[in-house]
């Protein structure tokens, strides 16, 4: 071969060689993949979860107001009554001796206050007679006084004894009312949701009233939820809540109730407050402090039952029908404090674009400005080997 085709060869091969070495860099360099979601309009929500549990809306604990052993308990747990069912019997021997007693002072007193009439007639009767006999010469002044003294002690007497009428007919009332105390009507018309007492129990109204049963409306419900005190100052009255209970939790689709926020208690939960919270004393660093959020909620199929766990959901915020995107495709500037997403262009390569935000949820954000419907948002990014493994394998 001449010198000149060794040399062509020579060529050819380092050609070949450095194409080679192309084609191996080219397969072995690193490739970054984009997985991407596209820019849509949809619903927003920013949400505050917490647990709740259901209470009636109205309900009367019924106790006892005299002591004494129950003789009938008409009603049991479950029971349907109208305002002013009798519900409860006690045994009203003592009342029923002492409004006796109560009667008998009573008539004795006014015996003799019917006495006391009598006295002040003749005591009446010999004043005038002394006046008569004074204006004739015929008494002394000293009878005249004496008679005006017995009339004017005849009065105090009536006073007396009508004083003590007042005192022991007030003192009858009582009793009569103690008495009527011993049989118990129901205060309000609902349900009997539970009964703590039994025939034959003796109660002792000295010191605290008994409780005997409780009744409560259960057409309406009202939730209390706790809500953590790192969320509570989102949650304001008139806010959307709605809610699910753990019984419909393995339902296809669970029942989800709706309503709006009550009242957001302002101190915390008495069982999250430290003793003596309400004193002033801060909690201890490490003590959860949750507060109170009352609302109601219609129960006319009596699905919801009294301590049934509420899983509730606060609405703090929503947006309808905006453009929103992946909370994940969101990054914030760390120099310029401004959210910045990256949106694929033609060729497949993000850029950077600069966004305004409003409403978040715990996935999405709402885009006020800065991306268009349909665009390619990047949600995160993957970089391979290339091809280097691949030649090798």
């Amino acid at each position: 071969m001449s010198l000149s085709g060794v040399r062509r060869w020579s060529g050819l091969v380092v050609l070949a060689a450095g194409v080679v070495a192309a084609g191996l860099w080219w397969l072995s360099r690193p490739v970054t993949h984009y997985q991407s979601a596209t820019v849509k309009p949809g619903d927003v929500e920013a949400t505050v979860t917490a647990i709740g549990s259901l209470q009636p809306h109205r309900y009367v604990d019924v106790g006892a107001q005299v002591s004494g052993q129950i003789t009938r308990l008409f009603v049991a747990a479950g029971a349907q009554v109208e305002k002013g069912t009798l519900l409860v019997e006690i045994d009203p021997s003592v009342q029923r001796a002492t409004v006796d007693a109560g009667r008998a002072a009573l008539a004795g007193l006014h015996a003799q206050l019917a006495e006391q009439r009598a006295q002040h007639r003749l005591a009446e009767q010999q004043w005038h007679r002394q006046q008569v006999l004074a204006r004739d010469g015929a008494a002394s002044g000293e009878s005249l006084q004496t008679a005006e003294a017995q009339l004017a002690s005849a009065v105090a007497r009536m006073d007396h004894f009508k004083a003590q009428i007042a005192q022991t007919q007030a003192t009858l009332n009582a009793d009569e009312a103690r008495l009527g105390y011993t049989r118990i009507y129901a205060p309000m018309a609902g349900t009997v949701v539970s009964v703590e007492a039994r025939e034959g129990q003796t109660l002792n109204a000295t010191y605290q009233t008994p409780p005997i049963l409780r009744i409560a409306d259960l057409s309406k419900m009202t939730v209390r939820t706790d809500v953590s005190e790192a969320d509570v100052r989102r949650v304001k009255a008139g806010m959307p809540v709605s809610f699910t209970t753990l019984g419909s939790a393995n339902q296809e689709q669970p029942r989800r109730w709706s309503s709006q926020v009550r009242q957001v208690l302002p101190a915390p939960s008495t069982d999250s407050a430290p003793a003596g919270g309400t004193t002033g004393i801060p909690a201890p660093a490490t003590k959860a402090i949750s507060y109170t959020v009352l609302f109601d909620v219609d129960n006319p199929d009596a699905e919801l039952m009294p301590q049934m766990t509420a899983q509730v959901l606060f609405v703090t915020a929503q947006a309808k029908g905006v453009l929103a995107v992946p909370l994940s495709a969101l990054t914030e500037d760390p120099v310029s404090g401004h959210h910045l997403v990256r949106v694929l262009n033609a060729g497949g390569q993000p850029e950077s674009r600069q966004v305004r935000v409003g409403v978040r949820s715990r996935h999405q954000v709402e885009v006020q400005e800065g991306v268009q419907d349909g665009e390619q948002v990047v949600t995160s990014q993957t970089t391979s080997d290339g091809g280097l493994r691949w030649l090798q394998w």
